[in-house]
C-alpha cells in the first residue's frame, strides 16, 4: 500500500525553535530525527488507560503470553509498504 502526499509546504523554526504544522489532524506526534536531518512525525492518539475494557486487557495479556511462549504467526513482509511517503 503506497502512501500518498496530500500536503507539502516549506516551514521554518520560530524564535523558540518550534515548527508549526498547518491544519494538523492530531494533537500528539511521535518525533524521529535522523542523522541526515530528516524529521519523521507519526500521529499518536493519547487516551486514558482506564477507558480500555477489561476484555481488551485480557486479550493483550493472552497475546503477550502466547508471544513469550513462541506461539506467533509467520513474519509480515514489511518491504511491501512505502514507509517514507516518496513516490
Amino acid at each position: 500500500m503506497k502512501t500518498k502526499i496530500v500536503k507539502q509546504y516549506t516551514t521554518s523554526l520560530d524564535t523558540k525553535r518550534r515548527v508549526t504544522i498547518r491544519e494538523a489532524a492530531f494533537n500528539h506526534y511521535n518525533v524521529k530525527i535522523y542523522n541526515n536531518g530528516k524529521v519523521m512525525l507519526s500521529p499518536r492518539i493519547m487516551m486514558d488507560p482506564n477507558t480500555i475494557s477489561k476484555n481488551t486487557f485480557k486479550t493483550i495479556e493472552s497475546s503477550m503470553k502466547n508471544f513469550k511462549e513462541g506461539k506467533v504467526s509467520d513474519p509480515i513482509k514489511l518491504n511491501e509498504f512505502d514507509w517514507d511517503g516518496e513516490e
